[in-house]
């Protein structure tokens, strides 16, 4: 793998990008516009500068690793990727839409085609890929260039090849650690971790401690890096409410339902820290 392409330069997609780069890959970011691709661009910067401060690269590596980015909205620009990433909002209709695109611009016949979803099913993003063999999810997480987990999440179509293919990439080339999971909604960690926020803020909802003690009672009580609210407001409440739905709809458990408050802050913009105010104000 020498050539990445990644789809979306959100929170995600520039962390992916940023780890790809950084790994010595040439790297293609696609966004929805050109301001966009430069609002992308300046995450990725913001991120490689932040990681200087702490040490983890100098002012010539980060020349370098964005020389090898190019941010672009252009999706035919990925037609020579060896591996493309879907990255794009938690959407369902927008990302098959955005599958059956590249499955046809891709030039190479082995071409992986991978989606970050947390949810949604990787066959049905497969089925209209025209390429199914070669497609699967490969979850990321947040801070990509920090969290070592991936998870590699194969379909019922996708090929032994490709798996191992993209096992190799991930711990050999990335430096990460891959877990494999079945093709079930939430995969893994969402599995265990998207109940345990629902939790949270149904406990917040009725009134039965503030959000800062809520936080501070698993951070010190259960030695958790980050309470659950906090956490909520950094994945992004839209995203954990997306994710919820999907679960409960494969599931039909109510553990995964979106709590009435958390579907108002969505309605209402407060989406946690990308858009300044969740469960906490951020500047």
């Amino acid at each position: 793998m020498e050539r990445l392409g990644v789809i979306g330069g959100g929170l995600m997609g520039s962390g992916i990008s940023e780890v790809g780069a950084r790994a010595g890959l040439d790297v293609i970011t696609v966004e929805v516009s050109d301001d966009a691709a430069k609002a992308a661009r300046d995450r990725v910067t913001a991120s490689l500068h932040h990681a200087e401060e702490r040490g983890k690269i100098d002012a010539a590596g980060i020349e370098e690793t964005l020389g090898r980015i190019t941010f672009t909205s252009d999706l035919d620009s990925l037609a020579d990727r060896q591996l493309v990433v879907e990255a794009a909002t938690e959407d369902e209709p927008t990302k098959l839409e955005l599958f059956g695109r590249i499955g046809r611009i891709l030039d190479e016949d082995d071409a992986i085609l991978a989606s970050n979803t947390s949810s949604i099913p990787i066959v049905k993003l497969g089925a209209v890929s025209g390429r199914a063999d070669h497609v699967m999810g490969v979850h990321f997480f947040n801070p990509a260039p920090v969290m070592k987990l991936v998870e590699l999440i194969p379909s019922l179509t996708t090929a032994q090849q490709t798996i191992e293919r993209m096992k190799a990439f991930v711990s050999d080339d990335l430096g990460k650690e891959p877990i494999e999971a079945t093709d079930r909604a939430g995969f893994v960690v969402n599995s265990l971790l998207v109940p345990y926020l629902m939790s949270a803020i149904r406990m917040y909802e009725a009134g039965y401690a503030s959000a800062a003690d809520i936080d501070r009672g698993m951070v010190l009580g259960c030695g958790h890096p980050m309470g659950p609210l906090a956490l909520s407001d950094l994945i992004g409440l839209d995203t954990i409410r997306a994710i919820g739905i999907s679960m409960y709809d494969e599931f039909k458990e109510p553990l995964y339902s979106p709590p009435p408050l958390l579907d108002r802050m969505v309605d209402a913009g407060l989406l946690g820290k990308k858009t300044g105010h969740g469960f906490y104000p951020y500047g």
